[in-house]
């Protein structure tokens, strides 16, 4: 698809030194699973993140203490924006922006009085702060939560507008807002609903996923249903997992729907069939343990491996490289056209090795 011809329009939003919303690209985002107050090991984890293609990092700030991470992440080889995850207590938003913060994520609802608010809001205008505003299910004033009598996804767009409301207040336009529900059906409905009311950039993002295949699969639905319909700026698959997963994965849904450049390696294989006459199965996955291991992940080009002659020499030549399967043979096929056979027991090292080239 042409993802831009259907991108809903949004405003762009400066976030350190890159930009979403707007034309920019869409940006991939993690956060951290260690103790903020332990800076070398968020450190170690947000450097590895960030070789791996994270575009954004966000790290809890639980209390005062703990924004002192920031300038030292910072110090130490840390170039991608930094948001900070706070909740309740609004003189750590005040000391994250005094100590250089890229973002602040915070419910304005959740800080207390006006006054608040409004100390908040002028300590990110004057700092050229964006707030993202987060709502989820688990979340929802007891106001709303009434009203619905359950966390529907209007009710989850009505509370993500009542904290717009509080920021436009104070004449503060600098919002990204995220609205996400464990159910990737009301996740996608309150985002649907959402983008029709404002034009802010959206975070997209299934909450609490589950594990990696579990989680990987729900966001697949919900993330990717969404970016179809031209909508969602930057997101964050959320696993109970290692974080460089969520990346992974994020690349691998944006390759599925076709956006923004290729973020990765793009895998097409068949699911085998009774004319397969190749160990396919073994095949792709040893390709894959050693495409790992030759750290080849990254690269930006669409790889087939199929399993005869049917589809197979089509689907190859769409990709970049690829093999078609005979009877314990295949041929070898880069960038449309027939390079040679290969013998079954060296299809692998034979595509590692073209691969490298490109």
């Amino acid at each position: 698809m042409i993802y831009n011809d259907v991108r809903r329009k949004t405003k762009e939003i400066k976030i350190g030194n890159i930009a979403i919303g707007g034309a920019s690209p869409i940006a991939i985002q993690s956060m951290t699973n260690t103790d903020t107050h332990d800076k070398k090991a968020t450190l170690d984890q947000i450097m590895t993140l960030q070789r791996s293609g994270c575009d954004i990092i966000r790290i809890t700030v639980p209390d005062i203490e703990a924004a002192d991470t920031i300038p030292y992440l910072k110090e130490n080889g840390v170039t991608i924006p930094v948001v900070a995850d706070i909740h309740f207590d609004y003189k750590i938003a005040l000391r994250c922006a005094e100590v250089g913060v890229d973002k602040i994520r915070i419910n304005p609802g959740n800080i207390g009085a006006d006054e608040r608010v409004r100390e908040v809001v002028c300590a990110c205008k004057k700092a050229h702060i964006p707030i993202r505003i987060g709502v989820n299910s688990g979340s929802l004033e007891k106001e709303i939560l009434a009203k619905y009598s359950a966390p529907t996804p209007e009710a989850l767009c009505e509370s993500a507008m009542y904290h717009v409301s509080l920021l436009e207040k104070y004449d503060f336009d600098d919002i990204v807002i995220s609205i996400k529900a464990s159910d990737p059906y009301n996740m996608i409905k309150a985002n649907r609903l959402l983008a029709e009311k404002c034009r802010y950039p959206l975070h997209l993002g299934v909450t609490e996923a589950g594990s990696r295949e579990i989680g990987s699969i729900k966001s697949a639905v919900g993330i990717g249903a969404l970016l179809c319909d031209g909508i969602g700026d930057t997101v964050r698959v959320s696993l109970t997992n290692d974080p460089i997963e969520e990346i992974a994965a994020a690349k691998s849904i944006f390759n599925a729907v076709g956006i923004e450049g290729q973020r990765g390696l793009d895998l097409v294989s068949c699911p085998t069939c009774g004319r397969t006459k190749i160990d396919l199965i073994s095949l792709v996955s040893r390709f894959l343990d050693r495409a790992k291991e030759e750290e080849i992940m990254d690269k930006p080009i669409k790889v087939a491996i199929m399993g005869c002659v049917v589809n197979g020499p089509g689907e190859a030549r769409e990709a970049d490289i690829g093999v078609a399967g005979g009877k314990g043979e295949a041929v070898l096929i880069k960038k449309g056209v027939i390079i040679e056979k290969i013998p079954e027991g060296d299809i692998v090292e034979r595509l590692i090795a073209e691969i490298k080239t490109i």
